[in-house]
């Protein structure tokens, strides 16, 4: 009987890149696909998620190396080949822990195995990896000479130019470096401690004792960090004491500040996490209706409330932007988490910066039409919250305060919290490098009357 050759990480990362570019897959969705397939021990597993997410991060940088030592131009370059290429450019230059022998070696290996290759095109790929492990080892890699420092964020940091000269323009050159410096960065695990069940510092001894590395987030109360781990495995999870959860998300709901015995709509509830928690800061009493438009992210939001014991979620089938007069006026608490471009949440799904900037200018009118609807529950007196994970302004402080300017009846309240000081005109963009948390936007409003 032959025995079945085991799957290496370099094909793990190597599956993975084909998967997002041939069937659209989000890289996290795909990686964890094919490591669970792999079986890969943990050093393995870890070199597997660090090619596959390096690739991605730098994509712009390594195409831009390629096109040096290449005399092929990309555009003709077999897809395969060039998800292969890249994988061993990365290595060779932007990796520092990777023997020159073995990314030569494997990545010609696995586009003789996976691209379909003649041995033509294998010889040319190992010439153009050869090439730049030699000038890497020189020291005479090409410099990156641009023309202003948004041309060269966006080389260097790998993202979209449109995207830099927008970030530029918000908050400078030098916290636009860091933000993009952060994408590239691997997030560490949010563990929110559902507090109906357990303490923050309960849960930390219990991973500590089986030998996670955990710590308290500095600034959000009900978070751990975890710098890896297969959490949602852990019996703290399964029996629902915690669940995985972003602080910046957490810190929205925080700010939302439900109350137990009250009326609290979630009008774009999935996947579900804000709910979980709102039912927790609700005591689990009270009535909340976590709303979507897919019948089946409803059920895994039902499935995720009954792992964490919270009875009082009620998962609605509803559009966000259409009227459900039942509900007009009668709310005490209203989210509005819009969808939006998800540039916030970058260094957790990479390839989100590389979605499409025209189709990502009519956002806008979405979110303020659905804003504009689920104020319409609010009750005299009552709270709204309008949130997103993006840091663009235009999806943000734009829309509130073309809201708010329509809606006098409505007025922003100042707001204080651990992770991001005080908010004077109620709105606050929460950005990694600054607050240790998903890029992700929050603004706290009132009905008066």
């Amino acid at each position: 009987m032959i025995k079945k050759r085991p799957v290496t990480a370099r094909e793990v990362a190597a599956f993975t890149l084909f998967s997002m570019e041939e069937d659209g897959a989000w890289s996290d969705g795909a990686l964890h696909h094919y490591l669970e397939r792999a079986g890969l021990p943990p050093r393995d597993r870890a070199l597997a998620t660090r090619l596959a997410y390096g690739v991605v991060q730098n994509q712009i940088l390594c195409d831009w190396y390629l096109r040096h030592f290449s005399k092929i131009r990309l555009a003709k370059i077999a897809p395969r080949v060039r998800i292969c290429l890249r994988l061993g450019i990365y290595q060779l230059i932007l990796s520092d822990r990777i023997p020159a022998h073995a990314a030569v070696g494997e990545t010609v290996e696995l586009i003789r195995r996976y691209a379909h290759a003649n041995e033509r095109t294998v010889g040319y790929a190992n010439g153009v990896l050869r090439a730049a492990a030699q000038a890497a080892a020189d020291n005479t890699l090409p410099r990156m000479d641009c023309p202003d420092k948004e041309s060269y964020y966006s080389l260097r940091y790998s993202h979209p130019e449109w995207l830099v000269r927008m970030l530029t323009a918000q908050y400078g050159q030098k916290e636009t470096a860091a933000l993009l410096a952060a994408n590239n960065e691997t997030a560490p695990v949010s563990i929110r401690v559902n507090r109906l069940r357990m303490t923050r510092d309960e849960a930390a001894a219990r991973f500590t004792a089986d030998g996670f590395a955990v710590q308290p987030h500095p600034f959000a109360p009900a978070i751990l960090l975890a710098d890896r781990g297969e959490i949602a495995g852990h019996p703290l999870f399964t029996q629902g004491a915690v669940t995985i959860q972003d602080a910046a998300s957490a810190t929205c709901v925080e700010v939302l500040d439900p109350q137990p015995d009250t009326f609290v709509l979630d009008c774009c509830a999935a996947p579900g996490g804000k709910s979980f928690y709102i039912a927790e800061r609700m005591r689990n009493r009270g009535r909340l209706i976590s709303c979507d438009i897919y019948a089946h992210k409803l059920e895994k939001i039902a499935q995720g409330a009954e792992r964490l014991g919270l009875s009082i979620l009620q998962p609605t089938l509803q559009d966000a932007s259409a009227f459900h007069s039942e509900w007009e006026g009668q709310a005490d608490t209203v989210l509005c988490d819009v969808p939006c471009s998800g540039m916030g949440i970058i260094r957790k799904k990479p390839e989100i910066r590389w979605k499409d900037e025209t189709e990502l200018a009519g956002l806008p009118a979405i979110q303020r039409a659905i804003l504009e609807n689920c104020a319409r529950y609010v009750r005299p007196g009552g709270t709204l919250v309008y949130s997103t994970c993006t840091i663009l302004e235009r999806e943000n402080e734009a829309v509130v305060r073309a809201f708010l300017a329509g809606h006098p009846t409505f007025e922003a309240v100042p707001t204080t919290h651990p992770v991001f000081g005080t908010a004077e005109n109620g709105m606050v963009a929460l950005l990694p490098p600054a607050h240790g948390t998903d890029g992700f936007f929050i603004a706290k409003l009132r009905r008066k009357s």
